[in-house]
């Protein structure tokens, strides 16, 4: 199975981005450590847009993606986050040989 990439949008609640880049970038550091399926995680900050924050992730295969949406990591993310952004879009990608 391939690998599988994610590139998450976050649409941050006005005037919390600050609030929600150290909590996305922790998650991220958890991710990294606890699943052993999660290649990559990187937080991205628009540097003309502050509305939002991008995430670039890299999963082993589409299991070890399944595995991070149920990981503990992506909950306390939720709950620590709460309030402070809007939505959460993934488009999920294959790399190209």
């Amino acid at each position: 199975m391939p690998k599988l990439v994610v590139i998450g949008t976050v649409e941050v609640t006005e005037g919390r981005r600050s609030q929600l880049l150290p909590l996305l970038k922790a998650h991220g550091t958890r991710c990294l450590n606890d699943e052993p399926g999660t290649l990559h995680f990187e937080v991205l900050v628009p540097r003309e847009d502050d509305t939002k924050l991008f995430v670039y992730e890299v999963y082993r295969d589409d299991d070890a993606f399944e595995a991070h949406l149920s990981a503990a990591s992506r909950a306390q993310f939720r709950e620590e986050a709460a309030g402070m952004f809007k939505t959460i879009h993934a488009t999920k990608c294959t790399p190209a040989d």
